[in-house]
């Protein structure tokens, strides 16, 4: 069934967040519509925001917020000035290899879809004028590969690729000339960080925050090292560990298995209300092969259908030693703790859960540091329970990548607010984070067009306050089941409405 006509308020944000609704949410009556991220639709989008209470107050609350997110975003930081990065998920066509309607339907909206090409980056390009010249280098390879997919040959093709080489034309000539300082400073960065609250984080705090959670996390990595080899440095151990990973044909079935493994773990240590649904586990999409792994979940306006933890594979085209340096990310240390993070409990299930709440709001707006703080969360809550408890490599890998999400929220703090460079920013993730080389730096670039990456240990340090929390307030009550099904019933709201998780009633 279609969604129920919403309100205007909602409409006006709606109409600011094309990709992510039709994507995550699957609103689908954007499909084939390119937002337009001229600065003239950025003010005229912002002045429609806001207007009477909406009757529901988690209701309100949540749109409140996503309002002064919008307005950070588009406003105090103007990011649709400073970075191509909004343009390229405007311009991305994965959304119609969902299998959610009959392939004729998705393929003529795909064809409207690529026929605003030329429209919205001709409009953005007159726009993109603060773009620093790291941000440029930083996006180039994204922006270049979105025409891979498609074909001169097919209706708009021709047009598109020729608005698309105006684009990268631009960026390069940005690269070479652009502003040299890519930081936001503290102002900005804080009002971005928020995630739409009306107080501002006090960002030496956070620095603080990321200290200790770090020097946690590096405890645990070098307990973890030991109890697999004891007396050797942590280094030597990692080094070896990330040899041991599947071939590049077997690794879509061990990414099976590890789903299976853990939707069963979760049912049967009761941590979560059954939602149903089908996991599936294949190949990424050519047109979603830009990222290693993901979740593409059955969004909840979609008809119900399976859900899909797409993989990545090498290309069998690359050189051998690129090959080889893909599969060590998807080591048999670090791939179970992925699976953990998109699957069960992570996204996954967090997908399930937001088919069935209720408002138009909260099933429409996502937030990002609820979504991946939840899932981040979810990995960390797998060791506490016992899952693979008698193999350190499973908790190895999620400290280890709870390691790369915390030196993410430095790196943004220092890029944007202490004259960090990319270099210094890139040894921060190589001393800190165990990174080696090209992944250590394409982290380090992600702090200058990403400066909300640490949203991910902000969330799930959110979750485990609330969490805390709750135990106290509810007492005997407290069951791990309950608590999370009321922080899922909330959706995935701005990350400081969490606490109405509280109120949840026994039952």
């Amino acid at each position: 069934m279609p969604p129920a006509p919403p309100a205007d308020r909602l409409r006006a944000v709606l109409d600011l967040t094309v990709p992510a609704v039709r994507d995550s949410a699957g609103r689908h009556e954007y499909d084939g519509v390119v937002q337009d991220l001229s600065d003239d639709a950025a003010r005229r989008g912002l002045a429609r925001l806001g207007g009477a209470p909406l009757e529901d107050p988690l209701e309100e609350a949540h749109l409140t917020a996503v309002e002064r997110r919008l307005r950070a975003e588009l406003g105090t930081a103007q990011l649709h000035r400073r970075s191509p990065r909004p343009l390229l998920a405007a311009l991305d066509l994965s959304v119609y290899d969902k299998p959610y309607a009959a392939v004729e339907e998705r393929t003529t909206a795909r064809a409207r879809h690529l026929a605003g090409w030329p429209d919205a980056i001709d409009a953005a390009l007159g726009t993109l004028d603060l773009v620093s010249a790291a941000a440029a280098r930083a996006l180039l390879p994204a922006v270049r590969g979105a025409a891979s997919v498609v074909s001169p040959d097919e209706p708009g093709g021709r047009q598109a690729l020729a608005a698309h080489a105006r684009l990268v034309g631009h960026l390069e000539r940005c690269a070479e000339h652009g502003e040299a300082d890519p930081a936001l400073g503290a102002e900005v960065l804080a009002a971005l960080m928020a995630d739409g609250a009306p107080e501002h984080p006090d960002l030496g705090a956070l620095a603080d925050i990321a200290t200790r959670e770090r020097d946690r996390l590096q405890g645990w990595v070098a307990e973890c090292c030991e109890r697999l080899q004891p007396g050797r440095m942590p280094a030597e151990v990692l080094a070896e560990l990330v040899l041991d990973h599947p071939t590049a044909e077997g690794v879509i079935d061990e990414a099976r298995a590890l789903t299976a493994e853990v939707l069963a773990f979760v049912r049967d240590a009761d941590l979560l209300d059954d939602d149903g649904g089908e996991c599936l586990v294949q190949p990424s999409p050519p047109s979603r092969r830009w990222a290693t792994a993901m979740m593409i979940w059955a969004a909840p306006y979609e008809p119900d259908g399976p859900s899909v933890f797409a993989i990545t594979p090498p290309d069998p085209t690359w050189p051998a030693d690129q090959q080889r340096k893909w599969l060590r990310a998807a080591s048999r240390t670090t791939l179970p703790s992925t699976t953990a993070h998109e699957v069960a409990p992570g996204h996954f299930t967090h997908g399930r859960a937001l088919r069935r709440v209720t408002g138009d709001v909260r099933r429409s707006l996502h937030s990002s540091y609820t979504v991946e703080g939840w899932a981040h969360y979810a990995e960390e809550l797998m060791v506490e329970v016992g899952f693979r408890r008698d193999d350190p490599r499973f908790a190895l890998g999620v400290a280890l990548k709870a390691l790369m999400r915390v030196t993410r929220l430095t790196a943004a703090l220092g890029v944007h607010t202490a004259g960090m460079t990319v270099e210094q920013a890139t040894e921060l993730f190589e001393r800190d984070a165990h990174l080696q080389g090209p992944a250590a730096r394409g982290e380090a670039l992600r702090a200058v067009i990403d400066p909300t990456y640490g949203r991910y240990t902000l969330g799930k340090l959110a979750v485990l306050d609330v969490r805390e929390r709750a135990r106290q307030r509810w007492g005997d009550a407290f069951t791990l089941r309950r608590f999370h099904r009321a922080v899922l019933s909330l959706g995935a709201p701005p990350v400081g409405l969490l606490e109405a998780a509280l109120d949840e009633p026994l039952g």
